[in-house]
């Protein structure tokens, strides 16, 4: 028996060390970590029960190039694997992919959130003799995960983080996932490589320019979270999870903060400009609200003008979507919709509350969106603000204007459960101007002073109106206009009472959201 553990021993410590020490030390010099270094610093000290290392051991392909298991953040457990590029360059054969599978399978199984840590350049090459050796007729293989992704979507949170660079089938797993993490210099995702880019279309470019992560984060949106090295990432995974529930079953997280409930904040109001056209930041209201000033932004570099993140009211996890009328004027866009539908989805999927923050002139106008299809991207918003059954409470900052009060959800039938109005709002079908223009085009051109009439008519529209003083008395769907210092202590009382809510739709397969 002595003989045989020492084997055993022998053959485990070969495979903790992957490709092997000159390997290990290459990737030390690019400044990255091991997948097994990843993982001890993703993962809560002592907890990481690994799967299935022996595999592939005889055929000198330790772990088939990727490390698998389960093990816990903050106390509560996680599926997580980590593709190991010291190996065959992480590429997915048919073991590796199983290990995938199976660690998704059981994620789902389980309940609990998935993490995978990607670094791999796609499906891995073999002798055609050698094609499907491991797994036979079996469908549980790296070409097969998306299965499991999508059955796992909306039960579990699945994040993925891409910590090399990944291609083909390596990045279309990250893609049904939630969440993205990409690290500057390190990370890239692409379809085909610069190479085939090259041969093909003729196109030079580099790895940055086709897929890093400052193209992913701010151009194409595939990208949730960029930053700057990889124990940021690992850090930043461990600090979202702390905003999400396990699974879809389970409340939302709730954390005891010393932010005191009944805070209230008498400079809040003073963030936002008297006058309705200039910009300011809609982050700083988020964070004065949020408890500790706490808030962890999604997507920040992409469509700049929709705000949204993860914060806590009261020691709750919410879900901010909020206009940012330092971008476009707060306008919302095919981008911005894009980003606004996909988060509030997330939101209702784990029984997330959301907290909307308005202050938008409406949907961008133009050709360029138009022809973009802005009327099918805004759509999407109004699908899923309709099929949101979480607590969803809104606050009127400054402008709510047209198509801005729907793509906000706060006109009446949206079913958002309160809205809340400032002294500062103002509201309408049109904007004040446009409203002026419209009613009084005749007057203004006859006039004597043309200017001086338009100004004395569009002080009179805003104060009569526009104000929202005057439209309550006719509005039961705005619950009160309150002032800026009380916000936060309301929205959280709010909250409260909202905790118990229970929806029922009618049932069916699944909606068509108009993709």
């Amino acid at each position: 028996m002595e003989n045989q553990i020492d084997k055993l021993r022998e053959i485990k410590q070969k495979a903790l060390l992957g490709g092997g020490k000159d390997k290990i030390e290459k990737q030390h010099q690019k400044g990255k970590m091991t997948a097994r270094e990843k993982i001890e610093r993703l993962i809560d000290p002592g907890s990481f029960l690994e799967w299935n290392m022996l595999l592939g051991h005889v055929k000198g392909i330790p772990t088939e190039g990727i490390i698998a298991g389960n093990g816990k953040i903050d106390g509560r457990s996680v599926c997580v694997y980590a593709q190991d590029s010291t190996i065959l360059g992480g590429s997915i054969g048919d073991l590796h992919g199983y290990k995938m599978y199976h660690t998704i399978e059981r994620a789902l199984d389980m309940r609990v959130p998935l993490i995978g840590l990607h670094d791999s350049p796609g499906a891995r090459v073999v002798k055609p003799e050698e094609a499907g050796a491991g797994l036979g007729n079996s469908e549980k293989w790296g070409g097969s995960v998306f299965f499991p992704n999508t059955m796992a979507s909306g039960v579990v949170p699945q994040i993925s983080a891409i910590m090399g660079s990944c291609a083909g089938i390596s990045v279309y797993s990250p893609a049904l996932n939630d969440f993205i993490y990409m690290v500057d210099g390190l990370s890239h995702m692409f379809i085909t490589g610069p190479r085939i880019v090259k041969s093909v279309m003729g196109e030079d470019i580099s790895m940055e320019d086709l897929g890093g992560a400052k193209i992913h984060a701010k151009i194409s949106g595939v990208a949730d979270f960029r930053v700057k090295t990889e124990e940021e990432c690992l850090s930043g995974i461990r600090r979202l999870l702390s905003y999400l529930p396990s699974n879809n079953t389970d409340p939302v997280p709730v954390v005891v903060t010393d932010d005191s409930p009944d805070r209230m904040d008498n400079d809040l109001g003073n963030i936002v400009p008297q006058a309705s056209n200039k910009g300011y930041d809609m982050r700083k209201i988020i964070m004065r609200l949020s408890d500790n000033g706490d808030f962890y932004e999604v997507k920040a570099e992409f469509a700049p003008e929709i705000v949204v993140g993860f914060a806590r009211l009261g020691g709750m996890s919410v879900g901010f979507v909020a206009n940012q009328p330092m971008s476009r004027a707060g306008s919302l866009t095919m981008d911005s919709s894009d980003k606004q539908a996909r988060f509030i989805r997330f939101c209702d999927a784990f029984n997330i509350p959301i907290i909307l923050l308005v202050d938008t002139p409406a949907y961008m106008p133009g050709s360029y969106q138009e022809h973009r299809g802005i009327i099918r991207h805004g759509a999407k918003v109004l699908f899923a603000l309709c099929e949101a059954t979480v607590p969803r409470l809104a606050v009127v900052i400054r402008k709510s204007y047209g198509g801005g009060s729907l793509g906000m959800g706060i006109t009446p039938g949206f079913q958002t459960d309160a809205v809340y109005y400032w002294p500062s709002a103002e509201s309408g079908v049109l904007g004040a101007e446009q409203s002026i223009e419209l009613f009084y085009k005749d007057e203004i051109a006859k006039s004597t002073d043309p200017e001086k009439f338009k100004q004395v008519k569009l002080k009179e529209y805003r104060e009569k109106y526009a104000n929202p003083l005057y439209q309550i008395t006719d509005n039961p769907f705005i619950v009160d206009i309150i002032e800026p210092a009380e916000t936060r202590k309301i929205l959280i009382k709010n909250l409260q009472f909202l905790r118990t809510k229970k929806i029922s739709r009618p049932w069916k397969k699944h909606g068509n959201i108009p993709l």
